[in-house]
């Protein structure tokens, strides 16, 4: 074939198409290579099952002259010579060109170099670090393209026959690291001879180590919005580009987590008769809290961001009368978000033309400093944040003594919101 297509279906059908010209020789070299991968192990040798292969085979090819296409054949004379580093050209209109593909292998190099440090750890009972793991990584990533490089990352089959052959600290990288630089300079011109039919047995076994088809049956007994993310990736990776699956599928994974912190976020009233027995000998339980008439308490129980915001103002809307203080208790929400931030002052600024004074009790650190950064904290009111659920009944119960005038000048007492 002089060519082949990229794409998944055209490449199979140009395969289908030349099925008659298949290379008999090549073929048989190929299985022979695969063949001794594969038993190789068998014999309980240290040295790797693939080298064994790509030495037996290479010498048959070339003692035995057969009509087997090389390295030497496909690419030409290779020089076994170091390249001095130089810059890349860079342009706008490159880096524009090129920055999706960047992220997309960037982000998949740090995965793939992840996964093969918890594999490792897995093997040898260790525990890697994986923040230095990504920065050594990005540093080598840079360094290389200055010597004509590809982007590097830790191989899971190599790390695996590493620990299997008692690789156990970093030096066993860097040894590996020097044994092939110096394969390619002292031995390079050596590997033109090396059938192609070999080097493709050998990737035909790594894909195959690579591909983890247990783990993808397993993960069809996974909860189907899962299923149906890891079905929609895998055929986009196969039927259309791996830039677009790894895109898509990050943001249906994405989609999916924000519906589940969603589904996990509920608001519930606490007023009237409230028995909280999970709380215990908690002093500050609701069950063992005086709720004044005219006041009503929300708790709102997980992280509050835009997925949850609707059904927090939902919830609220419900309400048939209109109680003189709305507390809402938010000791369970985690973290905040703008749109949680918008919803809070939307009901705050509602309940107060209304002649409602909302107050948030036992608000933690993130939301704090969330709502401390925003405009929302001015227009609530300091004294309207408090530490405990009892502070903020005492604060409802100084509101509701005041005489309706008092109530309406202080509900207008705020700073004006700002447009």
């Amino acid at each position: 074939m002089d060519s082949v297509p990229a794409e998944f279906l055209d490449k199979w059908a140009a395969y289908g198409a030349a099925l008659g010209t298949v290379n008999w020789p090549a073929t048989g070299v190929a299985l022979l290579a695969l063949a001794i991968i594969t038993q190789w192990p068998r014999l309980k040798s240290r040295v790797p099952g693939p080298f064994v292969a790509l030495v037996a085979c290479t010498a048959l090819v070339q003692l035995m002259h057969l009509p087997v296409e090389t390295i030497g054949d496909r690419f030409g004379e290779i020089t076994a010579t170091l390249s001095l580093p130089r810059l890349p050209p860079i342009s706008l209109a490159l880096v524009r060109d090129l920055s999706g593909a960047a992220f997309t292998i960037a982000l998949l190099a740090g995965i793939e170099s992840l996964l093969s440090a918890v594999v490792a750890d897995g093997m040898i009972g260790t525990r890697h670090r994986s923040n230095m793991e990504l920065v050594a990584q990005g540093v080598a990533n840079l360094a290389s393209p200055l010597f004509g490089g590809l982007p590097a990352t830790g191989a899971i089959a190599r790390t695996a026959t590493n620990v299997k052959n008692g690789g156990r600290t970093p030096v066993a990288g860097m040894l590996h690291a020097v044994v092939l630089l110096a394969i390619m300079l002292f031995v390079g011109k050596w590997a033109a001879m090396i059938p192609m039919a070999v080097l493709a047995a050998i990737l035909v076994v790594v894909s195959y180590n690579m591909s983890e088809w247990r783990r993808f049956r397993a993960e069809l007994r996974a909860p189907r919005s899962d299923v149906a993310v890891l079905l929609i990736t895998f055929a986009l990776t196969v039927l259309v580009d791996l830039t677009v699956a790894v895109e898509v599928g990050m943001v249906l994974a994405a989609f999916l987590f924000m519906k589940r912190m969603a589904e996990v976020t509920n608001v519930r009233s606490l007023s009237g008769a409230f028995s909280d027995e999970e709380e215990g000998a908690d002093p500050n339980a609701t069950v063992l809290q005086a709720i004044p008439a005219g006041v009503d308490v929300y708790e709102i129980d997980g992280p509050f961001f835009f997925g949850a915001a609707e059904s927090f103002k939902s919830a609220l809307a419900n309400v048939g009368r209109k109680p003189g203080a709305l507390i809402i208790r938010m000791r369970r929400v985690p973290v905040v978000d703008s749109t949680g931030l918008a919803a809070l002052r939307d009901v705050v600024l509602r309940s107060r033309r209304e002649g409602t004074l909302v107050i948030l009790a036992e608000v933690h650190s993130q939301p704090v400093v969330a709502l401390t950064n925003s405009e929302f904290h001015e227009e609530l009111g300091e004294e309207n944040v408090t530490g405990t659920l009892a502070e903020a009944l005492e604060r409802a119960r100084q509101f509701l003594a005041l005489p309706p005038g008092e109530r309406t000048a202080q509900l207008r007492h705020t700073t004006t919101p700002s447009h």
